[in-house]
């Protein structure tokens, strides 16, 4: 194809005779995250056009991205996108034609758009359903919608040539439903919206001290008990307010199953956690048995009604190993590993000081011959590594799991800042980067008065940009085992659904050009140019109707006057 620009790694175009315009400008498509390369058409050239006529030619392999795309495209443009495998269609119909290149990288792909066709090319299903998704970018904010609001419209895509790929393969995003549970439907919309942003990993927190979220069937009180809640504060742990209404919900086997599947369908990976020894007073509640009995009236205990780190953690007994093996035995057949590979299992904010003063606990360090709680702590961890191990899964933890001795073969989040992750990739260890201090979505996006319950740090949609998952100074050994990075999003201050979009978007898009894109360093990156982008992608996110936050500030019914967060003044160096 002739061209009059070409677009460089990062997505900035670079025009004829070298000079730059920036992403999202006259020059370039307002695409997000940003691809590889990306070459227009020369001047004049037709565009594609689709319509009623067109015709979707999927070879062999393909079939699943093909059901998608009649399910969103076709659904949008009420094009039927009838099937032309192996034909021309009928006069002057134009086609989009869907193929498998094992020449690419598996989650690589290659989008060409003439007058004639749209031609989609993946290294695997994966990259084609990423390249897919870029169609549909391409196509104009109106896509993202269920239905067409002018039927018979005739839709245009420009002339033009991608070559793109990841720079990570891990780009995640964490969900907690303990604190606030979000409806099975509501998980599924997520999906679509991480497989929207090219996004590859669901982080599925599924029990904390506040909520057991999925049935287990030899364990019927976790959820017939551990799932519900006598009452909910509103705000953070200090505010005085509180909604009285029982609260609770959880997922059947049926609808984790239901889950997985069409998180699989997206090729999104999902990573069920199941929080081992603390932040367990849910399943205490539940079986009293497991907590540290000696210390505790645990048969005294419920589903926390607040915030923060309950005091309450398991007790490490032989029962408490075999009760928790039988929890991962039915969640490891409904995860299978071809999609669920890792299973996290917490670690983090366990208080030692219920170990200190049992009995019990003290006298299995003894047997142990452990050192002290810390390593207690490991015992758990090395414990659950090893049988997963056995049973060809991969244990993930948070970066406490480095105390005491990280267990061999384990994986960390490295959620405290960098040091976790440093010290986990430099002994060889694999890490996923999700500091709190960058990319914990929940806290706050701008310092001023109006944003909502306000949660930590201000992080803006350009600090979310300019984060950069790989530490300074990492060995290039070290490097290696960087798997990726994640989002998270933690709901103590999310009741619904819409506070969970208001926090989380726009700063997902940022976070996924950071994962996807092969942008230069933080203090270089083009955030103006970013912001342009943007522009095109509010009107996607309006049509895929989701409650982000405008650049404005909060919308008069995203306030929350008089409730109570906890903002941090000032941000911490990232370590």
């Amino acid at each position: 194809m002739t061209s009059d620009d070409t677009t460089a790694p990062g997505g900035t175009t670079a025009a004829p005779g070298g000079t730059t315009a920036a992403p999202g400008g006259p020059a370039a498509p307002g695409l997000i995250p940003a691809p590889r390369t990306l070459t227009r058409g020369a001047p004049g050239a037709e565009p594609f056009r689709l319509d009623a006529a067109t015709v979707l030619d999927a070879a062999p392999g393909t079939e699943g991205v093909a059901r998608l795309l009649r399910a969103t495209v076709g659904a949008a443009t009420g094009a039927p996108l009838a099937d032309g495998t192996g034909s021309t269609g009928g006069p002057g119909a134009s086609r989009v034609v869907l193929a498998l290149d094992e020449a690419l990288a598996p989650e690589a792909y290659g989008l060409v758009v003439d007058a004639d066709a749209v031609r989609i090319t993946g290294g695997t299903p994966a990259g084609l359903l990423h390249g897919a998704q870029t169609f549909r970018q391409l196509l104009g904010p109106d896509a993202f919608r269920r239905a067409p609001l002018a039927p018979g419209r005739v839709w245009e895509v420009p002339a033009v040539e991608i070559a793109d790929e990841p720079r990570f393969g891990w780009r995640g995003m964490l969900l907690d439903v303990c604190r606030h549970f979000l409806p099975k439907d509501d998980v599924l919309r997520y999906l679509d919206l991480l497989s929207a942003h090219k996004l590859n990993v669901f982080h599925f927190h599924l029990n904390d001290d506040q909520g057991w979220r999925v049935e287990i069937k030899r364990h019927p009180r976790l959820t017939e008990v551990g799932a519900w809640r006598s009452r909910t504060r509103y705000g953070h742990r200090d505010s005085d307010l509180w909604d009285e209404t029982p609260y609770g919900g959880y997922y059947t086997q049926d609808d984790i199953r239901e889950i997985v599947a069409y998180a699989a369908e997206r090729h999104i990976r999902v990573v069920p956690e199941i929080d081992i020894p603390g932040h367990a007073q849910a399943a205490i509640a539940a079986y009293p048995e497991l907590g540290n009995t000696d210390v505790v009236d645990t048969a005294a205990l419920t589903v926390w009604d607040s915030w923060g780190v309950s005091p309450n953690v398991l007790a490490p007994t032989e029962n408490t190993l075999r009760f928790y093996e039988g929890v991962l035995e039915e969640i490891l057949e409904l995860f299978p590993a071809e999609t669920s590979p890792f299973v996290h299992i917490g670690g983090d904010e366990c208080p030692k000081d219920q170990w200190k003063q049992s009995p019990l606990a003290q006298a299995r360090i003894a047997e142990l011959g452990l050192k002290d709680e810390e390593e207690l702590q490991s015992w758990f961890i090395r414990h659950f590594d090893t049988w997963l191990s056995a049973r060809g899964r991969r244990l993930i933890g948070w970066d406490e799991i480095l105390e005491g001795g990280l267990a061999e073969g384990a994986a960390v989040s490295s959620w405290r800042g960098y040091a976790g992750g440093i010290a986990a990739a430099e002994a060889g260890h694999d890490v996923v980067m999700c500091p709190e201090q960058q990319v914990y979505l929940d806290h706050r996006q701008d310092g001023g008065p109006d944003e909502p319950m306000p949660i930590g740090y201000v992080r803006t949609l350009e600090d979310v940009y300019r984060f950069e998952p790989v530490p300074p100074g990492l060995s290039e050994e070290a490097v290696r085992h960087i798997l990726g990075t994640q989002a998270n999003v933690w709901t103590e201050v999310m009741q619904n659904r819409a506070r969970v979009d208001y926090q989380v978007f726009p700063r997902l898009a940022a976070f996924a050009e950071v994962a996807w894109s092969a942008l230069p360093a933080p203090a270089d990156r083009d955030f103006t140019g970013f912001a342009a982008r943007m522009t095109d992608h509010y009107a996607r996110l309006d049509a895929l109707g989701v409650d982000y936050r405008r650049p404005g500030g909060p919308l008069p019914w995203q306030r929350r006057p008089g409730v109570l967060g906890r903002p941090i003044e000032g941000a911490p160096p990232v370590v």
